[in-house]
């Protein structure tokens, strides 16, 4: 389910920048589903962010780096 709730991010992110209303409102209508129904087998942090909205920080999540907490913008946690 990981590998679907990844594409569905990158397309919706992708919709928000063209702008794309149809696509933004099918991908975030798919990504609550898949919240709903990964709550169980889902990792804590990446259900945290898809039921907040933070889609930009989910993504980052599942691509293996750490969102900065509390950053709009998903920002990335680098070591100094």
């Amino acid at each position: 389910m990981e590998t679907e709730i990844k594409q569905s991010l990158i397309s919706l992110l992708d919709g928000i920048k063209r702008a794309d209303g149809q696509i933004i409102a099918s991908e975030m209508a798919r990504l609550d589903e898949f919240a709903a129904r990964g709550r169980a087998g889902l990792h804590p942090q990446l259900v945290h962010f898809l039921e907040r909205r933070s889609y930009a920080k989910a993504l980052i999540f599942l691509e293996g780096d750490t969102p900065v907490a509390g950053l709009c913008g998903g920002g990335v946690s680098r070591p100094s």
